[in-house]
């Protein structure tokens, strides 16, 4: 397929500080977009970034057909650009395409369009240790049409933004046992909208009893963890780190899969196993060492300090020395090229 590329010889990067500019939203100046029609990718091409026009009657605004992926590019140490790991990111957005009937994108205009668009942009790739270029693929349902139905016309679209650490410092949550965000058989490993908009009304509960998040347990029991809110969750006691297994109702994280393989190769002990809170609450009354940290494309690794159980608070360890920070340093200097990428896992502009 041929790429059609508009740029706009006008557009300039207007913004010099981005660090003060909150999460997700200051967009660079391009966005990549294809349509399906008649059964085919067609029209792929890059313009200046600007608003859509869309039908009222488009399928997207009604019956939550939409899926997104989040994914970053690194300014690394020699100056080039990185788009870590945008193969595994491919294969989780096929699978949430598949799931919500939607037509997969070619693997090859799925990567030549972050290529394009990342080199296009390259500008905003933040040189701050701190910070990426905040990568946003996603495809909705555009046929315009009344009528409950898969569509069979779509807007597969890339857009962009600087981003730096999500959460300033180590979070609060606690473990919610009357809500849920999947169920075996939904679609809790599927990255569709519908997902995080059925999770804003506990977690703003949440926000108003001060905690930043929730940790989300099965919908049969509400005993077993699966994820912190947006992110996967991950648990390192006494020197061991556990974190629950991958199902139908939990995301898997691309951040997640790249620590337990780090953590395979540093000689660490893994433990990958379903989790229940109760083991996490008995491991904090007997007080061993317990590191919990949330773990996902935004944050990366979000510490977190306390969690509440059962109407009590627990504190967790975020010591300098906690094997998190270990991890999370190992990946940064995999991204910035600091440190041998053994694992294949940057693509280079």
């Amino acid at each position: 397929m041929e790429y059609t590329i508009s740029v706009n010889a006008q557009a300039e990067r207007q913004v010099k500080d981005t660090r003060s500019i909150p999460f997700g939203s200051q967009p660079t100046e391009h966005m990549f977009l294809a349509e399906y029609k008649n059964g085919q990718w067609q029209n792929a091409r890059i313009t200046p970034f600007e608003n859509l026009t869309m039908s009222p009657f488009a399928l997207c605004l009604h019956y939550g057909q939409t899926v997104f992926e989040g994914m970053k590019a690194f300014m690394m140490q020699d100056g080039k650009v990185n788009i870590f790991r945008p193969e595994k990111h491919y294969e989780r957005f096929s699978k949430s395409l598949k799931r919500m009937c939607m037509p997969e994108v070619p693997k090859g205009l799925f990567i030549e369009a972050l290529h394009q668009l990342v080199q296009l942009d390259s500008a905003w790739v933040p040189e701050e240790a701190d910070g990426a270029l905040y990568l946003r693929p996603f495809m909705i349902a555009s046929e315009e049409k009344l009528g409950v139905k898969a569509a069979d016309e779509y807007l597969f679209m890339i857009v962009a933004s600087p981003a730096f650490q999500y959460y300033a410092q180590p979070i609060k949550v606690k473990v919610e046992t009357e809500y849920i965000r999947a169920a075996e058989g939904g679609t809790g490993a599927t990255k569709c909208g519908g997902n995080y908009g059925g999770a804003l009304y506990p977690t703003q509960l949440a926000r108003e009893q001060g905690y930043d998040q929730v940790i989300w347990t099965d919908a049969k029991n509400h005993e077993f963890i699966e994820e912190s809110g947006t992110m996967n969750i991950m648990f390192v006691i006494d020197g061991v780190i556990t974190t629950p297994s991958l199902s139908s109702t939990t995301l898997d994280g691309v951040t997640r899969d790249s620590l337990l393989t780090i953590a395979e190769q540093r000689g660490l002990t893994l433990d990958v196993r379903p989790i229940s809170y109760k083991e996490i609450k008995e491991a904090l009354e007997s007080r061993k060492r317990v590191e919990a940290f949330g773990a996902g494309t935004a944050a990366v690794i979000a510490p977190i300090k306390s969690i509440a159980m059962e109407g009590k608070e627990y504190d967790c360890y975020i010591g300098e020395d906690a094997i998190m920070y270990q991890l999370k340093n190992d990946l940064f200097e995999i991204r910035r090229g600091l440190k041998e990428d053994k694992n294949n896992w940057n693509y280079i502009i």
